[in-house]
């Protein structure tokens, strides 16, 4: 099974030029926790099939390092666009990607013979609670909402951007409880798809800094999704304006939450290397493992 190594500000994947469906259903989540594996595997935050369907359209899947599948990722997404690009799966520079979370439009941003960054509409946010979704009466939001986590008791905010995300707005980011509130909120019963953790800190009416537990990963340096959601957010509470630099650990995203309320996201994707799995597709491809 061949393969390339990306990321998007530290955020990586394992992409594979494949259709899912090839494989029987009980092994995309061995697979994915495998090859995901730091020390015994490739290494990455989740593993994206890129495919054409039915229609011809590109599609991706993408499934977390724990096994689990995501309805979509900002990051892994622009990965795929510039990949799909460069290999010449798409002619033109702005193209439609079928993914768990619909259909979203990625474009390519060329500085002469290079590409220096994927813009990418990711939609319009969602609020309600049902379509979220997070337990409540449907058709009402949670905005700056009280939560009890444990002991101690949060204010939240909840965005979706195609995945449910949990905003807590912190004074000081570098020191806010990921590791120890993130798994907790990921996991809270009033989630019951699970969600995505964001730490906010807002440096200024177009600047925040974000640190993002991911649903099914743990921290990572960077999450496209939680950055619009964070975006949103904070617009939304009036801590900001609707165009914001979001600082992650891996570096930077321009969020742009326009007037017609679709969320556009500007920022890098590279490749690291290409290579080819054996042992692991011998073993996961044998009747009989998992």
């Amino acid at each position: 099974m061949k393969f390339s190594k990306w990321h998007g500000l530290g955020n990586d994947f394992i992409l594979v030029e494949d259709r899912p469906e090839r494989w029987p259903a009980g092994r995309l989540a061995g697979l994915a926790s495998r090859v995901c594996d730091r020390h015994f595997g490739i290494g990455g935050d989740g593993l994206i099939f890129i495919f054409k369907d039915d229609q011809g359209t590109l599609s991706m899947r993408i499934f977390n390092a724990d096994g689990s599948e995501a309805e979509m990722c900002g990051n892994g997404l622009r990965c795929v666009a510039k990949y799909a690009y460069l290999g010449g799966l798409v002619p033109q520079r702005a193209f439609a990607v079928n993914t768990g979370a619909g259909v979203l439009v990625p474009e390519v941003i060329m500085d002469g013979p290079r590409v220096a960054a994927v813009r990418v509409d990711m939609g319009e946010p969602v609020l309600e609670r049902d379509r979220l979704p997070v337990l409540g009466a449907p058709g009402t939001r949670m905005i700056e909402e009280e939560i009890l986590v444990g002991d101690e008791r949060v204010i939240a905010t909840a965005v979706s951007m195609g995945n449910p995300h949990c905003l807590l707005f912190v004074p000081d980011v570098s020191s806010a409880p990921v590791c120890s509130l993130g798994p907790i909120l990921e996991r809270h019963e009033l989630f019951p798809n699970h969600t995505n953790v964001e730490f906010i800190e807002i440096r200024s009416g177009e600047e925040i800094a974000v640190r993002v537990w991911e649903r099914g990963v743990g921290e990572t340096l960077a999450c496209g999704t939680g950055a619009c959601a964070a975006a949103v957010g904070s617009a939304l509470t009036n801590r900001t304006g609707r165009r914001v630099l979001v600082n992650l650990p891996g570096g930077q995203l321009l969020i742009e939450w326009l007037d017609d309320n679709h969320v556009f996201m500007t920022g890098p994707a590279e490749e690291v290397f290409r290579g080819e799995l054996v042992e692991v597709f011998k073993e996961l491809t044998t009747p009989g493992n998992n």
